[in-house]
């Protein structure tokens, strides 16, 4: 019989031993298959020379394979009652780091210089909680700390999303704000039977690799980065009516915006789910270049 902290056995034997209960508001569903376990690691291309953060460890199982191919592994893990457990179940493995921090407010640069050493790249792998997983692929993304690529587990719908072009129900602006920054590759889907307790929705493991320069050069990025979430506040809205919520109303305002719109060449009654990465940039950079600001209301 596997030993392997993910078998299903020995993952009900850990938490009955710790009194530990799954916390559905934290997300923590543990997987219990070792092939999908493997295929991550695969999938991510950690090797020996690779450096890794791990948000979400559980109990883990996931940490165990990653330190079985890493130089490094620092796991993050927000809740404090999993620490002992992941001290006694990572007990072997001295490339192992747990902090009992959230992802959300460590200083992660800070965390790499300190563990990797300075200015080292590091590779994302995780199974990310389903109720904070946008929050936390925005931060990484943002971040500037050297991550060079994040193979992360999310909801399939999500992972859809990521992945979406124009036209698409699935596009929007988190399909934008990943694919200017990163490369996007779905790597495999994994059954909800998978994990200890099961979930209400199937997975998939995304790659998503650091692009060398945005995909679409714009002049502002926090004000590219403004539009797109303006565009797609109400999707049934045309993007007109999108601009004039995000920026303002008044006359001189929406002269601009038109003036705008046509130095773009695009209609102001299209949808911001029309718009291709590119044409949000144009737009970006037409609004920049009218010295349209984001309204104080926005």
């Amino acid at each position: 019989m596997s030993t392997h902290i993910a078998n299903p056995s020995r993952t009900q034997a850990i938490m009955a031993a710790h009194g530990f209960r799954p916390k559905k508001h934290l997300g923590q569903n543990f997987l219990t298959d070792t092939k999908i376990l493997t295929r991550i690691v695969d999938a991510a291309g950690v090797d020996a020379t690779t450096d890794v953060i791990e948000i979400g460890p559980g109990i883990g199982a996931l940490t165990e394979f990653l330190a079985a191919s890493a130089r490094r592994v620092v796991a993050l893990e927000i809740d404090a009652q999993l620490i002992p457990v992941l001290a006694e179940t990572l007990a072997a493995h001295d490339n192992v780091t747990v902090v009992n921090a959230d992802v959300l407010k460590v200083d992660l640069p800070a965390l790499m210089a300190a563990q990797f050493g300075a200015g080292q790249p590091a590779k994302v792998v995780a199974n990310l909680p389903y109720y904070i997983t946008t929050p936390i692929l925005l931060h990484l993304l943002n971040s500037p700390a050297p991550l060079t690529q994040l193979t992360v587990m999310m909801q399939k719908e999500v992972a859809d999303r990521l992945a979406a072009g124009p036209g698409s129900k699935d596009y929007g602006s988190l399909s934008i704000a990943v694919q200017q920054r990163m490369q996007v590759e779905t790597a495999f889907t994994v059954s909800r039977k998978s994990f200890v307790p099961a979930p209400n929705v199937d997975s998939a493991i995304v790659n998503l690799t650091r692009r060398s320069a945005p995909l679409v050069a714009v002049r502002d990025q926090a004000g590219f980065d403004r539009l797109v979430r303006g565009a797609f506040a109400a999707r049934r809205k045309t993007l007109w009516n999108n601009l004039i919520n995000l920026y303002g109303k008044d006359a001189e305002t929406k002269a601009k915006l038109t003036a705008a719109l046509a130095a773009a060449a695009i209609a102001p009654s299209t949808r911001g789910e029309a718009l291709s990465i590119a044409e949000f940039g144009r737009l970006s950079d037409a609004l920049g270049a009218q010295g349209v600001a984001v309204s104080p209301k926005s």
